[in-house]
């Protein structure tokens, strides 16, 4: 009974870990270490800065194959326009299967604000993105011939886009974004025809940043909303971070906490249980002049995992081009 036990439990993990691997670029919690536009278009060229953040995320350390994720984005706007634009670079592999792709965004920004006090902007994004799929089964007959398994890597390249919206109020903002608008087949066909080809997402975002005057210190709690169409799998971030002020930028940290609202059945050694997915994830970061520094750290909080470690995750960036802040409000995506 521990051996199905186990077994389930892997192939639990793999399977969740694969519908994510599959659906373009995967969803975690970068986004807070200064880094919307890696899930929502609308966000490219929105600040006063042109910004680059390069990220490399490691899960399981000890394991082999485990799945590891790296992103290179930059972003920024159009000369004095309305217009910003982006581009995203990524690899994501994950034991057997992997993908590169890469994102390029065009974004639109609608100034509805009277004054340099009031900020209230209205913006939509569009990207495109081609994703290259691979799955490398050149060590699956070493047991000797399956008529299901090809022994070679399979490949294929899918074109795909993310469209959404962000609207920012003095220090309140909103984001929704439709993730993979098309349907691809991807390389998950078997015998029996079965195939994933809606990865369509939904992500919802919304958030306020909460300041005293006179204050070093700002605090900004927020929720994060996502929904995957094809398998009606979802799952809300409850986030809450902090600022302080600093001669030379600001350091900053704060705590995600993800759950997910379907629940996955496993066999205990006396029957059927069920748990749902839980991620507390705390992050921490510096603004040193025009650099950005950032650690995050993912830990899976229940009690059936497929390994005790948790995920390690870096960010590095650069903001050229820095303009004067042009709006007295403390919206961190937007000045600087």
């Amino acid at each position: 009974m521990k051996l199905i036990k186990h077994c389930l439990i892997g192939i639990v993990t793999l399977l969740t870990q694969f519908s994510i691997a599959q659906e373009g670029l995967p969803i975690y919690s970068d986004y807070l270490t200064d880094n919307y536009y890696l899930i929502h278009p609308s966000m490219a060229g929105v600040g006063n800065s042109n910004k680059i953040r390069l990220t490399t995320r490691k899960q399981w350390f000890g394991q082999d194959d485990a799945p590891r994720l790296s992103t290179l984005s930059v972003n920024g706007r159009i000369g004095e326009s309305s217009s910003g634009v982006g581009v995203i670079i990524y690899s994501d592999k994950n034991g057997f299967h992997s993908q590169n792709g890469i994102y390029l965004t065009y974004a639109h920004h609608l100034m509805f604000s009277r004054n340099p006090i009031d900020l209230n902007m209205l913006s939509f994004g569009l990207s495109v993105g081609v994703i290259q799929y691979k799955l490398d089964e050149t060590s699956f007959l070493s047991q000797g011939f399956d008529p299901i398994i090809s022994g070679i890597e399979l490949s294929a390249t899918n074109f795909n886009i993310d469209f959404g919206f962000s609207y920012h109020y003095t220090n309140f903002y909103s984001h929704f974004t439709i993730k993979n608008v098309l349907e691809n087949d991807g390389i998950n066909f078997n015998e029996q025809g079965l195939s994933f080809t809606n990865l369509r997402t939904y992500l919802i975002s919304a958030g306020n940043v909460f300041h005293k005057n006179k204050s070093e210190w700002s605090f900004e709690p927020s929720l994060m909303f996502m929904y995957r169409d094809a398998t009606q799998e979802s799952f809300i971030d409850v986030n809450f971070k902090a600022y302080k002020k600093m001669d030379y930028g600001k350091i900053w940290g704060g705590l995600s906490y993800r759950r997910s609202l379907d629940g996955a059945e496993f066999l205990d050694g006396s029957g059927v249980s069920s748990q749902k997915l839980q991620y507390f994830t705390p992050f921490m970061g510096i603004d040193y002049n025009q650099f950005v520094f950032a650690y995050t750290y993912s830990y899976q909080a229940n009690s059936v995992v497929f390994n005790n470690g948790g995920f390690h995750q870096l960010t590095i960036g650069y903001n050229f081009g820095v303009k004067r802040e042009k709006w007295d409000c403390e919206c961190p995506g937007i000045n600087y």
